[in-house]
């Protein structure tokens, strides 16, 4: 596996090469990451990793700084995989100058959800996709359905934008009680580990309603499950159904439309998403 770091280096290695396949991470990998290298190597031999910590993606107060950065135990799992090449920039290497042009992803979806919360977010994840994508030039990029609000707007953006790059999206990997693989959950204390699992069943719950009884009154499953997790000491910020395909509220007399269930919910001080396809 060759380790690279400038942008230079890295197209100077790539050119000419057809077919690479690309995962982009913040690091920290764990068997989620994994999952979706080895999807990529089903895809193509020239499988490229990028672990870069964005700082444009995160706001104020939120965890930039104590994100874990495991480098040198990331590369030693990477080596054990089908990866032909990974790019670990540096700060400097990713935005020698300020990075003053960015993208900014359409409102309705950028704003809502997890952009209510997190307004930088998605402006800070499109504009350092496209930037990757500038420096890797893949033919396909693989990215979690546990992002699934990110994994529609890069979809997006590659669509608008006319890249030449299609998107593959990989299921979400759990853990055997349920709670998605996340790289924030070595921030739960062995008491928070056991409570995080309830939001998994949440929306199993939730996805069990709307499929056996029929109910469409999506308002007052949403709340429910918003009030169970406050009485077991979540901070919850929102449960909410969606149509799959573009995150918009669904239409209450269409009975077949494909729908997902989204949640986002603060345990301690660890805040945890997770979504669920109906």
């Amino acid at each position: 596996m060759k380790i690279i770091s400038s942008i230079k280096e890295l197209r100077d290695q790539l050119r000419g090469q057809r077919g690479i396949v690309f995962v982009p991470t913040m690091g920290n990998i764990h068997e989620g990451h994994l999952s979706l290298i080895r999807l990529a190597g089903q895809h193509g031999e020239r499988v490229v990793v990028s672990i870069f910590v964005n700082q444009l993606q995160f706001g104020p107060g939120e965890d930039f700084v104590k994100y874990p950065r495991t480098l040198d135990r990331d590369i030693e799992k990477l080596q054990q995989e089908n990866v032909y090449m990974l790019f670990a920039p540096t700060e400097q290497d990713m935005y020698p100058s300020p990075q003053e042009y960015q993208i900014y992803p359409p409102h309705d979806l950028c704003y809502t959800l997890e952009g209510k919360f997190r307004t930088r977010f998605f402006c800070g994840v499109s504009t350092v996709v496209m930037k990757l994508i500038s420096c890797v030039q893949p033919r396909i990029m693989v990215f979690g359905k546990k992002d699934y609000q990110q994994l529609i707007i890069v979809r997006q953006m590659c669509e608008q934008f006319a890249l030449p790059v299609e998107v593959c999206a990989a299921e979400t990997i759990r853990d055997a009680d349920g709670l998605a693989l996340s790289s924030r959950n070595t921030y739960l204390t062995p008491s928070e580990r056991s409570e995080a699992p309830t939001l998994f069943r949440i929306l199993q719950h939730i996805r069990s309603t709307v499929l056996t009884t029929g109910h469409r009154d999506f308002t007052k499953i949403e709340l429910s499950a918003f009030q169970t997790l406050i009485e077991r000491g979540w901070q919850p910020d929102y449960i909410a159904i969606r149509k799959r395909a573009n995150l918009r509220l669904p239409q209450l007399h269409k009975e077949h439309e494909p729908l997902i269930v989204l949640i986002a919910a603060q345990l301690g001080k660890t805040r945890l998403i997770d979504n669920l396809e109906i």
